[in-house]
């Protein structure tokens, strides 16, 4: 798979005479891997957590919150400490920083602490926010302008691949090593001695998570990652004078899209095994859902590489529009529906998902020249709308888990609204490249 992901910037810089960007972006395919790997280890770390420390669906997607917050708090210290220290040296340090936090989830398990918990996932998610900064505009600038959101889509996918991976890993080492995880819903509660026992299955997955970081930080600090060119430098004083990031549509309503895509997509997968174990609908144990949650995040793995293909001849705001209505349309019926019927249409909505962020980025800073930097820093800080999954879980506490997928049919519509009128650039700046 290393091949393609050069794709037409790879091209493009070769027939430049300039260096081979393909090694460098298989390396950053790797971090894509990761990062979509740890983060949907949650979606099997929340139900194990709602019960290891009995908490109500308000309290436990509060974990994933935490994670989102992250974004918001470290995404312009990241953007700082990239141009102080530079991108590959910000790689590394944030790889370590996610090793860190893996290795505090050691006595967070073995204490058991529900805010030990919270303050490891804040700092993995921290770690994760400086490589998102620093990985996205890369990609998105590496190649000619046209076909931005092909290659993010197609660097995306492996961002998915280690996500479709995760809930095996989880399900195995975290849910099928504890009792809550292979109890059927509605089992008697555990037992003091069996809440501890079930805590500490955590340990050995993150331990093998801190290993893997430890070793990839080693192999980027040695690796001849190419130097960032004119695009993702940031743009002296005189060439951004007169010029405002609010004039850009694209921007302004990319923003809110992303933000709102999120709370969408966090949402479904955190919620996920609960949802398809309920006896009116699967009737599954945690282990068991965790299967199926394999195979949302494989659907969204598959969606982006046809993405990638699709949006090289078909304007990428047409295929955010059909991918919009699709994703509403879908979860209208996890909403009303009941037995494997809701099931998978809440599995398919990985499919619609699956070009949102990658295709609103690109589409969010198309036109802004040398603003792209401060533009892509903004929308990094926006997927801080995953923090607001806490409203889908006061929603199921009230109202019951079904219904509070209709707040993600609404999350869709808003970026139907982006991709017919919104995401259309004004104030379009010369762009430029690598």
């Amino acid at each position: 798979m290393a091949t393609p992901i050069g794709l037409t910037g790879a091209a493009t810089s070769e027939a430049a005479g300039g260096p081979s960007y393909r090694s460098a972006l298989t390396l950053l395919a790797s971090l894509f891997f990761m990062w979509g790997f740890i983060t949907v280890i949650n979606n099997t770390l929340l139900p194990h957590l709602r019960s290891v420390f009995d908490l109500s669906y308000t309290q436990t997607t509060l974990i994933e919150s935490v994670w989102f917050i992250a974004y918001f708090f470290a995404s312009i210290p990241s953007a700082k400490l990239i141009e102080r220290i530079g991108y590959q040296r910000s790689m590394v340090f944030g790889l370590a920083l996610m090793a860190g936090g893996a290795l505090l989830m050691v006595p967070a398990a073995r204490i058991p602490s529900y805010g030990v918990t919270l303050v490891a996932l804040f700092v993995i998610a921290s770690g994760i926010t400086l490589l998102q900064v620093a990985a996205n505009p890369y990609v998105a600038v590496v190649g000619p302008p046209e076909t931005a959101s092909s290659r993010l889509n197609l660097v995306q996918a492996f961002n998915s691949a280690g996500a479709t991976l995760a809930p095996l890993f989880g399900g195995y080492l975290i849910l099928g090593r504890s009792t809550s995880g292979t109890a059927v819903a509605g089992a008697a509660a555990l037992t003091p001695a069996e809440r501890l026992a079930d805590a500490q299955s955590v340990v050995l997955p993150y331990l093998i998570v801190a290993g893997i970081l430890v070793v990839l930080a080693v192999v980027i600090a040695r690796f001849p990652l190419p130097a960032m060119g004119a695009a993702t430098e940031r743009a002296a004083k005189a060439e951004r004078r007169g010029q405002s990031l609010w004039a850009h549509r694209n921007l302004v309503f990319g923003i809110p899209a992303i933000f709102i895509y999120l709370i969408a997509e966090i949402g479904v997968a955190n919620l996920f095994i609960n949802f398809v174990s309920q006896p009116q609908i699967g009737n599954l144990t945690h282990e068991q859902a965790s299967h199926y949650l394999f195979i949302l995040w494989g659907g969204m793995m598959v969606g982006r590489l046809l993405g990638s293909y699709v949006m090289r001849t078909v304007p990428a705001e047409r295929v955010l529009a059909l991918a919009s209505v699709g994703a509403c349309a879908v979860m209208l019926v996890a909403s009303f529906a009941t037995g494997h019927v809701a099931m998978w249409a809440l599995i398919s909505v990985g499919l619609f998902h699956s070009i949102m962020f990658p295709t609103i980025f690109t589409l969010g800073i198309r036109g802004l020249g040398p603003l792209t930097e401060e533009g892509a820093g903004l929308l990094i800080m926006a997927i801080a709308g995953g923090s607001l999954v806490i409203v889908q879980g006061w929603l199921a506490d009230h109202y019951g888990l079904q219904a509070s997928f209709l707040l993600t049919a609404a999350c869709e519509l808003y970026v139907l609204f982006y991709a017919v009128w919104g995401a259309k650039p004004t104030a379009a700046l010369p762009e430029r490249q690598i």
